[in-house]
Parts: C-alpha cells; sequence; structure tokens
C-alpha cells in the first residue's frame, strides 16, 4: 500500500524556536536601546545635579566673589570631564534672594540653576536629529552664604 503523508502539525515542526528567535530579536532591541538611553540620561541628570550642589557650596564657602568664580569654573570643568557633559551644552545660571542683592552676597541665599541636554544614543546627526532628539536636563541646588561672606 502507498501512505500518503497527510499535511497539518508535521509540516511545521521546528517552526517554534524560528519563532522564538525572530520575536525575541525584534523585542529585545528596542529593549536594549532603552536600557542605554535612560542610564545615558540618567548619568546626565546626576552630573547636573553633583555640578549644581557642588557650585552652591564652592561659592557660598568662598571667602569672595573672585575665589568664588575660580572654584566654581574648576568645579564645573571636573565634573563635565567626570559624568561626559557637553560643554558647550551645560548653562549654570546663579541667582540669589531676597531680589535686590547683590549676588553672591553675605546672609543670602544663592541659587545655582545648571541645565543641559542629553543627546540619544546611536542617533545620527543626518538633518539635525540629533538635536531634535536631544532631552533637557536641569538641576537646581539652594544654599545659605554665611552673614560674614566677604569680610575677609
Amino acid at each position: 500500500m502507498h501512505r500518503q503523508k497527510h499535511l497539518g502539525a508535521d509540516d511545521e515542526e521546528g517552526s517554534a524556536a524560528l519563532e522564538f528567535i525572530a520575536v525575541g530579536v525584534i523585542l529585545l532591541v528596542p529593549l536594549v536601546y532603552l536600557v542605554i538611553a535612560l542610564g545615558s540620561i540618567q548619568e546626565q541628570t546626576l552630573g547636573a545635579e553633583s555640578a549644581a550642589r557642588h557650585i552652591a557650596r564652592v561659592v557660598a564657602q568662598a571667602p569672595d566673589a573672585t575665589t568664588a568664580a575660580a572654584r566654581s569654573d574648576a568645579v564645573l570643568t571636573n565634573i563635565i570631564e567626570e559624568y561626559g557633559l557637553d560643554a558647550d551644552q551645560v548653562d549654570v545660571s546663579l541667582s540669589c534672594t531676597p531680589a535686590g542683592v547683590e549676588c553672591p552676597s553675605a546672609g543670602a541665599t544663592i541659587i545655582v540653576t545648571v541645565a543641559t541636554q542629553v543627546r540619544l544614543p546611536l542617533v545620527p546627526e543626518l538633518f539635525g536629529l540629533d538635536r531634535s532628539t536631544s532631552m533637557p536636563v536641569q538641576a537646581q541646588a539652594v544654599r545659605k552664604v554665611s552673614r560674614l561672606w566677604g569680610a575677609g
């Protein structure tokens, strides 16, 4: 007798492994990119927060405005190197309360704001895509200046 091969479940043998690999790759690639992108954003956020906190501290503890400016520049340079921030994208602003006082000055409260742009990894510079896909990051730190600041 002649046996005929039946079409059905036997024809799909081995395709489950292939489907698992295909779906796994399709899901794994975006997941890996998400982890890399979030890690980059987190690193830049920590850098901005660290810069704001340390600049506020060195300005508040400096004996005068000239020393405060020199120390804050040194701190910013070190943090840019340590956290891999883009020096062209980092913007530091210093303000004081109460309004109308010289900044920094004795007894004032210093507010340091550090803002930067985080470029997402693996985005090409083609047609300005790197600029349009960058994420803004901002951090603030507040520090009270001693009433004896600048008296020395």
